[in-house]
């Protein structure tokens, strides 16, 4: 009896073993440390990153020191807060959502790997040689993907058939913003659309180019994603309902916040996938070994309360594809 006990015993240790146990019983204490731009990044969608390495094995208190860092939105602080990080000499150093984490990061280290959880255009902002062969000591996840631009202007024209106007709210110094400013125009032509574009560089410059939309005769708005835009997310909201313009983001975050639909990739998926990279590397595998990894599952987000607002009526066909509803 006592035999078949201690069978029973193992079979069910066995079976809720982790899938990554072999981290925990190699014995090694695991230091990540994390830099992040934006404020709260650590209560949002760090979750879903310290969620995977918990999947793999990677436990705090016990095999994992966890280290978090944020610039609270001050750029000017990234260059000091990775230079702290990186003389605490981690495993692994991950920069949170946006290209300037990660280039402070590459600026202070050569040696240690780092890996990116979210950088529009990796290879445009110089963050690496290529999407197939990052090269160095850094790689990572983007959100790049080349159609994308296009199924937003045709998302929004769904929305607002016959529109020829379309306001493009973007800060051109950004790589990302380039990359899908010059897909959107290519888009554009043959959706024969007009595009608007405004330059959105400071916070204080939200409501003029709302204004500014509207007066231009703008019909709807396509709202590019980076540090700003994040950040602003419920005034640029707020705006778009004062002046009833439809408009469309890159992340959920946005229609969360009010915004009336956003499509693009799931940031929770791909910090998930940040995790796996931060994982290999600690297996033995180099950053400069490991391809940027582009999009896979994309998000479709509408904001039905908001569709009532502006008066518009979501197709049947379009709410059936969308992978949340928010009534």
């Amino acid at each position: 009896m006592r035999l078949i006990g201690l069978a029973l015993i193992l079979a069910v240790g066995l079976t809720l073993a982790p899938l990554g146990a072999d981290a925990q019983q190699s014995g090694k204490v695991y230091r990540i440390s994390f830099l992040a731009l934006l404020p709260g990044e650590d209560v949002t969608l760090m979750k879903a990153l310290k969620e995977r390495l918990h999947e793999l094995g990677y436990i705090e208190g016990r095999n994992l020191i966890f280290e978090y860092r944020s610039a609270e939105g001050r750029q000017e602080r990234l260059t000091e807060l990775a230079t702290e990080l990186a003389q605490a000499r981690p495993d692994v150093l991950i920069a949170g959502a946006g290209t300037l984490a990660p280039l402070a990061l590459k600026g202070v280290t050569t040696t240690i790997p780092i890996v990116f959880a979210s950088v529009g255009d990796p290879v445009g902002a110089g963050v690496v040689a290529s999407l197939a062969r990052p090269g160095g000591n850094i790689t990572g996840v983007t959100g790049q993907s080349a159609d994308l631009a296009a199924k937003r202007l045709q998302l929004l024209r769904d929305l607002i058939p016959g529109s020829q106007i379309i306001a493009v709210l973007a800060n051109p110094a950004t790589p990302f913003a380039l990359l899908a400013l010059k897909e959107t125009k290519v888009a554009a032509e043959i959706l024969h659309v007009r595009l608007e574009i405004l330059e959105l560089k400071t916070r204080d410059q939200v409501a003029n180019r709302f204004e500014a939309a509207i007066k231009a005769g703008a019909a709807g708005m396509i709202v590019f994603s980076d540090p700003l835009t994040t950040a602003v997310r419920q005034q640029i909201a707020d705006l778009a309902a004062k002046f009833r313009l439809p408009a469309i983001y890159t992340y959920r975050e946005f229609a969360e916040a009010g915004g009336l639909i956003s499509y693009g990739p799931s940031r929770r998926d791909m910090y998930r996938r940040t995790a796996e990279y931060a994982d290999k590397i600690l297996k033995g595998a180099k950053p400069a070994d490991l391809p940027v990894e582009q999009p896979t599952k994309f998000e479709l987000i509408i904001n039905l309360t908001t569709a009532k607002a502006l008066g518009l009526t979501i197709p049947q066909t379009l709410l059936l594809r969308a992978d949340q509803v928010i009534e």
